[in-house]
């Protein structure tokens, strides 16, 4: 079979999950880097042309140009007059020695672009041969496809053709390990606050600076340049696996980096040069265009790897983000200081005034363009009146920031434990503006980027040499047809999760294994939301059956204060939840169910009363019974004493077809529209999991506020460390707070961690190697579509798994089965 055993998986599914999410087809992939070789091109001719071929002089009237025999004649300098002629132009180029060293580094470099592209037009192409006589889905019909519809036939394709050899079936996790492999690595580093991504400076305070120039220097570093961690894309070099010679390899890691610094200090001027460019080339007319734009926020590079989940697609990530752009926005925007609105008021009248006179006599006679400055007046008094009303907001607008943080949460699904509370605090707002930054101040970040990249890597991320190594070396585990991941990205509550986090009990993590602001719970929730055909491992079953039993005992609760939710409110929600004020939507009255219905409560008894009413709701979104209805239309059932049931989901998916076969005939439009309810009703259920999980967490750390911060041993805890380090760790324990990525402001010293690894971790690879979890016994819950459960006695739509017919001891060796 020609797709049977095909070498590197990683790439291969990542360009289908690019193919389908991110370029919707071959040809629009091809025709995009077709555009990007054309642009690099232009960007570099045109600049040369502008610098050695335009004659100024003539172009700013400098210098008289007559055509006209007769002198008397009026004198019309056209485009054309301030171009030099081709042989003066490549005389000039030639003299400009620096010029021709860029020109010979960018010819190189496009070359270099150009090999690559023809290698991915043969990629490319497989990709499509695979799309279409594979999974048998034409390139017309793509976009209609969700991820899940195209990953599920991969699934069923691993059965017929053996994409992968090591094992017999695929399951979804392994096809996002594989996508994510290494993304994965760098959302549990920033996690874990390996990597030196927040600084404290003298005046700015705390502040982050991640670009993208950084991020491809730690990948360069750790991933996949010379001399990397990775021997290739699924295989961690086998010297990193064990702790013996961890102290060399730090040094042979440190050495590295410095190199690595030295040459992005030898490579600063050509980058700064094609930053600036490019910066200029694509902003310059924007900000002519739309002088507000660059007002306008975006969620930072360090927001999107902070907020996202463990096995998360770039598609996932952008979807979930963009829904909460504009609460996010409202948000931002509660904080303008009322001194400058009043200046910006003023300020606008002052140049509008003088606008609209310069205007008034254009329009009498278009002559006074003609003036000199005139037109650089205009533009730049129409600029600065356009970013004088970006400072003055709506008067007719009223913002609440508690509740518009808890519609932002119920969207990002992270959020550090002090931020609650404090919404309306400028310093809630600051760390907030850390991920959800002005477009300005990133595109001044990456035109610093290249000067300031070399100092981090250098100076900052040299002394975490050890820290790196112990890291890959504790948080790697090989799985079965997989190969080399990490084990965060595994979800599993027993080895990373945080008894915070509604695993009290169920994990055995120490705090150096704990992942923090709830990434394991609420990773695996979203994960198995999203994946509704995903089996769980035993500890993550069992958790999710925790969880179901803590919603409906706080849903009966809410049933008792006769405060669930209206029939309908489920259906009005997925209608409502894009728009602009969200006034109906489920999420929005679950929000705002506290201060309406328990405004005379106290604040304890406002927090219970709000878990209950998230319980109720997410109660809703997990059907008691089965029920099969049409697949044309939804329908609600009654109330039946038990809350509210979306019997038209369970049925749409009950068969276990993709959205486009569930009805015969039905068009690529009515399966596209049934596709978006789906993953709307998915979206839904994961934000009210998060403002759930929240609200418990809250509870938890009331009661327990010891743990609210940590800190973190320098070193290994494997007990691995030499007699030196061993001595250094004796030593006053450094104090870090709970929210890792956000400290708090307050010295509070924390209670010295003493708990080490687990014996069970410390083995190699420190990966979650329990035999126990490979054959699953039946679990007490049954799962069903959308992250639902079944009843005791019910039968799921899913089989329970079937364990693997090779034998623990079957496998290669240091390979353990996961």
């Amino acid at each position: 079979a020609p797709w049977h055993h095909i070498e590197n998986l990683d790439l291969f599914f990542s360009r289908i999950s690019l193919g389908r999410a991110g370029k919707n087809g071959f040809t629009c992939m091809l025709i995009g880097e077709i555009f990007e070789l054309m642009q690099f091109i232009f960007v570099v001719a045109f600049t040369t042309f502008l610098i050695s071929c335009v004659d100024y002089d003539i172009l700013f009237a400098n210098k008289a140009v007559n055509h006209s025999q007769h002198p008397s004649e009026p004198i019309k300098v056209t485009l054309p007059d301030a171009f030099l002629p081709p042989n003066v132009c490549s005389a000039r180029i030639q003299a400009n020695s620096f010029l021709i060293c860029i020109l010979v580094i960018a010819g190189v470099f496009w070359i270099h672009r150009l090999v690559k592209f023809i290698y991915n037009i043969c990629c490319y192409w497989e990709i499509h041969s695979f799309y279409i006589n594979a999974l048998k889905i034409p390139m017309s019909t793509l976009p209609y496809y969700t991820w899940q519809e195209v990953q599920a036939r991969i699934v069923q394709i691993q059965k017929e053709h053996q994409i992968c050899i090591h094992k017999k079936e695929l399951t979804e996790l392994d096809i996002y390990h594989r996508i994510l492999r290494f993304k994965n690595y760098m959302v549990a580093m920033v996690n874990k606050s390996l990597l030196p991504i927040r600084f404290r400076l003298p005046l700015l305070g705390d502040t982050v600076f991640y670009t993208r120039g950084l991020k491809y220097n730690f990948e360069l570093i750790f991933f996949w340049g010379p001399g990397s961690l990775f021997e290739n894309e699924w295989s961690l070099k086998a010297e990193y696996k064990r702790a013996g010679n961890r102290l060399e390899l730090a040094e042979k890691l440190s050495t590295r980096i410095l190199w690595i610094g030295i040459a992005n200090f030898l490579l600063c001027p050509l980058i700064l040069i094609w930053q600036i460019l490019y910066a200029f080339f694509s902003y310059t007319e924007i900000l002519k265009r739309e002088p507000g734009s660059l007002g306008a926020r975006c969620w930072s590079l360090y927001g999107r790897c902070y907020l996202r989940h463990f096995n998360e697609l770039d598609h996932e990530l952008h979807s979930r983000l963009s829904k909460g752009y504009k609460p996010a926005s409202k948000y931002m925007n509660c904080f303008i200081s009322p001194l400058l609105t009043i200046v910006a008021k003023n300020v606008a009248f002052f140049a509008g005034s003088i606008l609209a006179v310069l205007i008034a006599l254009t329009i009498y006679d278009e002559d006074v363009l003609a003036v000199e400055h005139v037109l650089t007046t205009v533009t730049l008094l129409g600029v600065g009146v356009t970013v004088c009303r970006s400072f003055i907001p709506d008067q007719h607008l009223v913002f609440c920031p508690e509740q518009l943080l808890r519609v932002i949460l119920a969207h990002i699904h992270y959020m550090p434990d002090h931020w609650q509370g404090n919404a309306h605090r400028y310093e809630t707002r600051d760390e907030f503006a850390q991920l959800f930054q002005y477009k300005a101040v990133f595109i001044l970040e990456e035109l610093l980027s290249p000067i300031i990249t070399p100092l981090i890597l250098i100076v900052c991320l040299r002394p975490k040499s050890l820290d790196i190594v112990d890291f890959f070396r504790n948080f790697t585990v090989e799985v079965v047809g997989v190969g080399d991941t990490c084990s965060f990205a595994q979800m599993d509550v027993r080895q990373h999760g945080h008894p915070a986090w509604m695993s009290a009990g169920k994990t055995e993590a120490s705090i150096y294994q704990q992942a923090e602001d709830g990434k394991t719970e609420l990773s695996l929730m979203h994960f198995a939301i999203t994946n509704p055909k995903w089996q769980p491992p035993r500890e993550s079953t069992a958790f999710i059956g925790f969880l179901k039993e803590r919603v409906h005992r706080d849903s009966s609760v809410a049933l008792a204060q006769q405060a669930v939710l209206p029939e309908n409110a489920l259906f009005s929600s997925i209608q409502s939840l894009q728009s602009e004020s969200e006034p109906h939507s489920l999420i929005a009255n679950v929000i705002a169910g506290s201060s309406a219905l328990g405004f005379h409560m106290g604040r304890d008894g406002q927090a219970s009363r709000h878990l209950s009413e998230v319980a109720s709701a997410l109660r809703s979104f997990s059907p008691l019974q089965s029920a099969q209805q049409p697949p044309s239309g939804f329908q609600v059932a009654g109330r039946d004493g038990e809350g509210t049931q979306p019997r038209g989901a369970s049925a749409m998916t009950a068969s276990g077809a993709d959205a486009r076969t569930v009805s015969s005939g039905s068009s690529a439009w009515e399966g596209q529209l049934q596709s978006m309810i789906l993953s709307e009703y998915a979206s839904t259920e994961m934000s009210l999991h998060a403002l759930y999980m929240h609200e418990l967490h809250k509870q938890h750390a009331q009661l327990d506020p010891d743990r609210h911060t940590w800190h973190r041993r320098e070193s290994d805890e494997s007990g691995e460390s030499t007699h030196e380090e061993l001595d250094a760790q004796r030593g006053a324990p450094i104090p870090i707070p709970r929210s890792a990525s956000y400290p708090f402001s307050s010295p509070r010293q924390p209670a010295e961690e003493t708990a080490t690894l687990q014996t069970g971790f410390q083995r190699r690879y420190g990966g979650i190697t329990d035999p126990g979890t490979v054959h699953r016994a039946p679990s007490h819950f049954s799962r069903l579509p959308l992250g639902g459960w079944a009843e005791d006695g019910q039968s799921a739509r899913h089989p329970e798994p079937v364990p693997e017919e090779s034998s623990e001891d079957e496998l290669p060796p240091q390979i353990h089965k996961v």
